[in-house]
């Protein structure tokens, strides 16, 4: 469920007409609905109720402070993966002990920055990053409480560029290696080993790849401690799935995937801590382009408008699909029209949708892309010197621009000339 719903054939964010909002910021844009991610957030909460258990927001989903900011006072904690998004959340005003740092490439820098300014664990990837964070810590006089992420090689039958968990994937240690790789981090100085870190992939749509992941995770947990370790945190990763289509086929609800951590894990009496990022953030924004041209082709008419691959670039990447709805209803029973929907990008490869069937369009329309609040403004990008575009947030009948497009020549002065040329 989202807060985007039509009245009187015209498309509202919450109770703000989407067409006030391109008239006042100008499109391309993004818009968030507070609303639904509050929903979405309190639905995985309390989805663990009678746990002891933290949902921490996966911020690579959206990184927009004023969308931490949000969920922040919700109660969230926040899943980080680099320095960066360290330090936007602890800018938004979340403590560290409620700051998850992930990631399998953390460097000195990122890993000193949060133990200076508070972590409530280290998702720990490899060996190399364990000795890096025991110097670190030592340095420091400080210790860090680590999970060490295990790859169970599970296959979570979701696309290959977004799986996590299975052998072949750059991701945690084998689980086979997991009572050897344990010792070692209990034997390092300024570490304490806390619990157990899984993720298997992200878009999952059925829960039998979490159930086995999370089964082979108990009975880890009963090893590890039957070798001294004193496992009391899980950390389940994220990955649930969200509807991008009318289908039927909707993905598991966060209350059925409660039940299956419960089921599997609630025996152990581990605090859990899950990062769901896309099912939190993605049905509560869309992007909002117009349209600039309708183009006859050889045996199609393309709908050209003006956002592009470089604002969302899901569609190009993964072959996403979003679903595209105009801002201003149709008539009902207008005749269809059929559409390739492109980017003014020069790259074939900026095309958002082939053969959708929609009403008739034409220039200066506007059209909403929906689900397209995760992964869709933190991907963007300048491609072709076009500015990142504005995000919105909606909060009942106000709204804000939380994030301004930039000028072409605040763009442009970014660059430096040397002084040869």
């Amino acid at each position: 469920m989202d807060h985007f719903l039509y009245r009187d054939g015209a498309l509202f964010a919450e109770d703000v007409p989407v067409a006030d909002i391109a008239a006042a910021v100008g499109t391309p844009f993004y818009v968030y609905s507070s609303a639904t991610l509050l929903r979405h957030f309190r639905l995985f909460d309390e989805a663990l109720e009678g746990m002891d258990h933290l949902v921490c927001f996966a911020m690579k989903a959206a990184s927009n402070q004023a969308i931490l900011k949000t969920l922040a006072q919700a109660g969230a904690g926040m899943d980080v993966v680099s320095q960066g998004e360290y330090l936007r959340a602890k800018a938004a005003g979340v403590p560290g002990d409620k700051i998850v740092f992930s990631g399998v490439g953390k460097t000195h820098e990122e890993i000193r920055t949060a133990l200076s300014g508070g972590i409530r664990q280290f998702n720990v990837e490899s060996e190399p990053e364990m000795a890096a964070i025991s110097e670190v810590a030592t340095d420091l006089g400080v210790v860090a409480p680590i999970t060490i992420r295990v790859n169970p090689d599970v296959d979570a039958k979701t696309h290959a560029k977004i799986a996590t968990g299975k052998s072949e994937n750059k991701f945690g240690i084998p689980i086979s290696r997991a009572r050897e790789v344990y010792a070692h981090a209990a034997a390092l100085p300024g570490l304490e080993v806390i619990g157990i870190d899984v993720h298997i992939g992200s878009q999952l749509t059925e829960l039998e790849p979490f159930e086995k992941a999370y089964l082979k995770v108990a009975e880890l947990t009963e090893v590890l401690r039957e070798d001294g370790h004193n496992i009391r945190r899980l950390d389940l990763g994220g990955g649930l799935g969200i509807p991008y289509t009318r289908s039927n086929d909707a993905p598991p609800l966060p209350v059925e995937y409660g039940a299956l951590i419960k089921k599997t894990l609630g025996h152990l009496g581990c605090e859990i801590e899950i990062e769901p990022g896309r099912l939190i953030a993605g049905n509560a924004g869309l992007m909002i382009s117009k349209v600039i041209y309708v183009k006859s082709g050889e045996d199609r008419e393309f709908l050209i408008v003006d956002g592009a691959m470089n604002d969302l670039i899901r569609p190009a990447m993964y072959e996403a699909h979003h679903d595209i709805d105009p801002v201003i209803e149709a008539t009902p029973g207008i005749e269809k029209s059929t559409y390739d929907i492109v980017g003014p990008v020069c790259e074939t490869g900026d095309t958002f949708a082939k053969g959708r069937s929609m009403a008739p369009l034409k220039a200066g329309d506007l059209i909403a892309f929906r689900s397209a609040g995760a992964y869709g403004a933190v991907m963007a990008s300048e491609y072709n010197s076009r500015p990142l575009i504005p995000e919105v947030l909606v909060h009942g009948d106000q709204f804000a621009v939380i994030r301004s497009r930039p000028t072409f020549e605040e763009m442009i002065n970014r660059d430096t000339i040397p002084e040869w040329l």
